[in-house]
């Protein structure tokens, strides 16, 4: 049965490149809230043991299970079910204040449960292209084996080819009779030096016309009310043209060639128009285009030049490719070294004269290949290899990327605060080391081991024996050696990568670069950080424990995956150094605040058990629970959010501060068996007192113990502050006087009469500095005798 095709659809879905090298993304859980997590496990098994101590001491008398069950829930404020609401209201304030930041405009927070681990990163992981290096390719040198021109020479190309394409114009002018000029007829004699000038030229219409890059004429806004131009209308001057092309190394070759005289004016599928520096519009008919891939490494194209008929195919590419298609020469590899060392990405521009004959031979051959229904790509391939043999090597081309701003004190203060930064990227191992130097990744005294290239088990082994000899040095190694070695030894190449101050991966592919995020993960169990601007790397955003993307000139897939998104990569400094440092402390003082809140009213519910022969009987009913957690303490401890223990310019000033919270001393078993401490003495202070002073009524120590609970935990988050902010004070003023304004209402809980008096004042006052006063002395002779790192900075 026969039919018309109307159109083909490949690689789309899942088998496009992009969804084939990225990952499901994981739910990303912050250590803070693990470490949290198991001091709230060990806090529910005090919670069981409390009570069955409880029973216990009562002998077990009637129905104990029940009672057992009634201590439960009496002690059930030990389990801090509030810590979960506060640290996400925190999480959302912290991502509230770093979209706020002037110093880092353009930030947004795309997650609202790890900011802290902002403030925990002990390894980033960096792409070259687009985050440390601008994307922004600025054409630095032409080499032609001989001759090399740099940018203080451009001048003289643009001589050379202004020259010759007068020259070819009055050649072509004079001899009116003939359609083919004399440089055709000089290809089929025997070969002869050429000048400079010419193979200038070949080299710069070789560049002018091996691209796919589209000049675009944009239509001026304002000139008319209209938003549809027909083409007679637009603007075709040189200010109106802009250039597009897959990769933004080409426009850099057109508008270099286009500064030296030799314009691209138009182009569609089938044609490419040239604008010489006489003015003149050359017409070239474009036969064959093959467009670059991953695997190729290459690009190609087969024009004709309508004034002389001539048919060339021209070719550039990576030199590892290209070396092998190029006619024998001396000078290319050095060369490409050499560029590689300054930092440079470099192309190989090649070229190769066909005949009539022999395009038709070809398009026959290739056009059969097409319509294969087996094995068509590689047949197809096999025919364009057939054309790739010999060909005459024209040029080689240096591109640089531009760093970033700022990009080598934003290294510097990172490695300051005890980040190890590695490098992940898919440029070539030279450019990757050059670019590692330039921006201080690397610094230039220290020594860099290159690991050669490996491919058995018994070579990588040796190439490890001799890394292991090194020692502080850098480490620099390709994809393909980096996969055997991890085939045979993961954790030996591990281990001495992470003792290294700075590891540059080149040749990485983004499945690469994820596999190396979880290595670290698993290997070393510290916190990692990803940072990229491309959707290649995005694999390596979702499986760091924090993903910082970039909007770059490569799209929004980076930034749109990551947790974090920033425009440049200097503001990554101060994200983590102010914002990370902040998040991470607030939370841990607001998470340990919380827990003291509920352990010392727990502690206050087990002595009024045991001095009440054990009985079951709460302590607080009805409104007065209800009214602790929320209105009369919430406002204050929340407030916590607020506080700072340096200024963030300090805290930028002294990276190495940064290195104290990867310790994870803010908040540790030994933090919170300290404030599990102070609960129990100020628990006990503040019920044994009630009881002790109280006169006549129960309802006395309900009325003096809960306003000395209260009057206790506002001084206590005073204690807490390192900073204060206008808003703390607000804060702690306005629940002490929701407090005191409730107490005209709660009348079934307090005794008016009493609570008026100066006796109740009294007695509130003695135990609540009793409970507080002490912890402030412990406070002041600490700070004396131990104080921390950040304190002479503040003082």
């Amino acid at each position: 049965m026969r039919g018309t095709v109307i159109g083909v659809v490949i690689y789309t879905g899942k088998e496009t490149r992009s969804v084939m090298n990225t990952s499901n993304p994981k739910n990303k859980v912050g250590l803070l809230d693990l470490e949290l997590n198991q001091l709230t496990k060990a806090l529910f098994l005090a919670l069981v043991a409390l009570s069955v101590v409880m029973v216990t001491l009562q002998g077990f008398v009637g129905p104990w299970y029940r009672n057992l069950f009634r201590f439960l829930l009496l002690f059930s404020y030990i389990i801090p079910i509030s810590l979960r609401v506060n640290l996400d209201m925190g999480k959302a304030a912290y991502g509230w204040m770093m979209m706020r930041d002037e110093n880092i405009p353009g930030t947004v927070v795309r997650t609202s449960t790890i900011p802290e681990e902002l403030g925990r990163l002990v390894y980033l992981l960096t792409d070259k292209t687009g985050t440390l290096t601008q994307n922004e390719m600025v054409f630095k040198r032409l080499h032609l084996g001989t001759v090399s021109y740099g940018t203080d020479t451009m001048d003289e190309i643009q001589s050379h080819v202004r020259s010759s394409y007068t020259q070819l114009h009055s050649q072509a002018s004079g001899n009116n009779t003939s359609s083919t000029p004399p440089r055709k007829a000089q290809s089929s004699g025997p070969k002869v030096r050429k000048s400079v000038s010419s193979r200038v030229h070949e080299a710069v219409t070789a560049i002018a016309l091996c691209h796919n890059v589209t000049p675009v004429y944009e239509s001026r806004a304002g000139v008319t009310g209209e938003t549809e131009y027909a083409e007679v209308d637009q603007d075709f001057s040189d200010e109106n043209r802009t250039y597009q092309a897959s990769s933004p190394d080409e426009v850099a070759l057109v508008q270099w060639t286009e500064s030296i005289g030799l314009t691209l004016v138009n182009r569609d599928l089938t044609s490419m128009q040239l604008r010489t520096p006489g003015g003149q519009i050359l017409t070239y008919c474009v036969l064959q285009m093959f467009p670059f891939t991953s695997e190729g490494k290459r690009m190609g194209i087969i024009v004709r030049d309508e004034s002389t008929a001539e048919i060339t195919f021209y070719m550039k590419g990576a030199d590892a490719v290209m070396s092998t298609i190029v006619q024998y020469n001396d000078w290319l590899e050095e060369e490409c070294g050499n560029m590689a060392r300054e930092g440079l990405r470099t192309l190989v521009v090649a070229k190769r004269a066909l005949t009539e004959e022999q395009y038709q031979d070809f398009e026959s051959r290739y056009m059969q290949a097409k319509l294969s229904v087996h094995d068509r790509a590689l047949k197809v391939a096999a025919v364009v290899e057939s054309l790739e043999r010999e060909m005459q090597l024209l040029c080689l081309t240096g591109v640089e990327d531009r760093l970033q701003a700022d990009v080598r004190p934003t290294l510097e203060m990172l490695r300051n605060a005890g980040i190890k930064i590695w490098m992940l990227t898919g440029d070539k191992l030279e450019t990757a080391t050059c670019i590692a130097k330039s921006s201080h990744l690397v610094s230039r005294a220290q020594d860099i081991h290159v690991f050669r290239p490996v491919a058995s088990r018994g070579e990588a082994h040796l190439e490890l024996n001799a890394f292991r000899r090194k020692h502080d040095c850098a480490l620099v190694i390709s994809g393909d050696s980096l996969e055997v070695c991890l085939r045979y030894y993961e954790h030996e190449l591990v281990e001495l990568a992470c003792q290294c101050p700075a590891v540059v991966c080149c040749r990485c592919s983004p499945t690469q670069k994820a596999h190396i995020v979880k290595l670290l993960q698993q290997h070393t169990r510290k916190r990692t950080c990803a940072i990229g601007d491309g959707g290649n790397d995005v694999s390596m955003i979702q499986a760091a424990d924090c993903g910082i993307g970039i909007e770059g000139k490569e799209g929004k897939a980076a930034s749109l995956a990551a947790d974090f998104s920033i425009t440049q990569f200097k503001h990554i400094g101060r994200l983590l150094m102010v914002h990370g440092r902040s998040s991470y402390k607030r939370s841990a003082a607001l998470g340990q605040f919380v827990m003291h809140r509920g352990l010392i009213i727990s502690t206050m519910q087990a002595v009024f058990s045991s001095v009440c022969y054990f009985a079951s009987v709460p302590l607080y009913q009805g409104f007065l629970m209800v009214g602790y957690a929320t209105i009369y303490t919430m406002f204050p401890v929340f407030s916590l959010v607020l506080d700072q223990d340096v200024k963030p310019d300090m805290a930028m000033l002294y990276p190495e501060l940064y290195k104290d919270l990867t310790k994870g001393r803010s908040l540790s078993f030994k933090t919170f068996l300290v404030w599990v401490l102070i609960s129990i003495y100020q628990g006990g202070i503040l019920m044994y007192g009630a009881l002790v002073l109280f006169e006549s009524e129960f309802v006395h120590v309900v009325a003096i113990s809960f306003t000395a609970l209260i009057l206790t935990e506002l001084l206590m988050v005073a204690l807490t502050v390192r900073t204060w902010h206008w808003l703390m004070v607000v804060a702690e003023f306005l629940s002490l006087g929701c407090y005191v304004a409730s107490l005209a209402f709660l009348n079934e809980y307090f005794d008016l009469a009493f609570i008026t008096t100066m006796t109740f004042l009294w007695k509130v006052s003695a135990i609540t500095v009793v409970s507080c006063l002490p912890l402030y002395v412990l406070k002041y002779l600490k700070r004396k005798l131990s104080p921390p790192s950040y304190s002479k900075l503040t003082s």
